[in-house]
């Protein structure tokens, strides 16, 4: 490994940042130390991703990381649904971890947090109901 690829990637305000994708929805990512505060599209992470299942999915790179509680989180997200948003906003968190600890490189790549989602919703096609699903036949 070269050097450029060790140092951490850390700005003047001592953040970093991380862009994450999941299908159409774009996480735009600033991690900084802190008390663990998550705030997306300027509201609370529980307030925003209601549900806990989409919480603990944010959650997973600072808990597989031992960091849970030591970041603060500022995000905006944009497209897509609310899965969709949880998966990118968990793509760009990984990221701006990395980039601040530049070890935790290989935990998180091992339980592939760094690797983005490339499955997306399959286009509709032309003489089908849905992207496969055909019109009921009729024999009479």
């Amino acid at each position: 490994m070269s050097e450029e690829n060790v140092q951490s990637k850390v700005d003047s305000l001592g953040r970093t940042y991380g862009t994450g994708r999941r299908k159409e929805s774009v996480a735009r990512v600033w991690l900084k130390p802190g008390k663990g505060q998550i705030t997306v599209n300027g509201r609370n992470m529980a307030e925003y991703f209601s549900r806990s299942v989409l919480q603990t999915l944010v959650l997973q790179p600072f808990t597989l990381a031992n960091r849970l509680g030591r970041y603060d989180v500022f995000c905006t997200i944009r497209g897509g649904g609310l899965s969709g948003q949880a998966g990118a906003l968990r793509h760009g968190i990984s990221r701006a971890l990395v980039d601040y600890e530049p070890e935790l490189r290989s935990v998180l790549k091992a339980a592939g947090m760094m690797t983005r989602d490339s499955r997306s919703v399959e286009r509709k096609k032309y003489g089908l109901m849905k992207a496969r699903r055909s019109f009921q036949f009729s024999k009479r």
